[in-house]
């Protein structure tokens, strides 16, 4: 059972070009963390997938052991890991991220918000 939510953690990376694993939806987030994550990825305006770890325990400690990275929310552009809440909003803030999401764009075709 934890080889499926694993697959399913990397497919969905895989498919999206922005992939954010967080505490509830992109339209009702569960958490502060979570829904700064999300605003910061709706203000840059490109599509983004969320998917919500908080109907089964095992995601989050799944993605955890994928990522290397204990908190959620976990960003993942081009399928590459960013981090989480904080170096998420410091990129943004310097402008650093915006370029990134610009070029995973341009080689990645874009999925579908949400």
């Amino acid at each position: 059972m934890s080889q499926d939510i694993l697959e399913m953690i990397k497919k969905e990376i895989d498919s999206n070009t922005i992939c954010l694993f967080t505490k509830g939806t992109a339209d009702m987030p569960m958490c502060g963390f979570s829904a700064r994550t999300i605003a910061v990825f709706k203000e840059i305006g490109k599509p983004f997938k969320t998917v919500d770890i908080l109907p089964d325990p095992r995601i989050r400690q799944i993605l955890s052991s994928f990522s290397h990275w204990p908190t959620v929310p976990q960003v993942f552009v081009a399928g590459k890991f960013i981090g989480g809440c904080d170096i998420v909003t410091e990129m943004y803030q310097k402008g650093e991220l915006q370029p990134l999401v610009e070029a995973a764009f341009k080689t990645k075709q874009p999925a579908p918000a949400r």
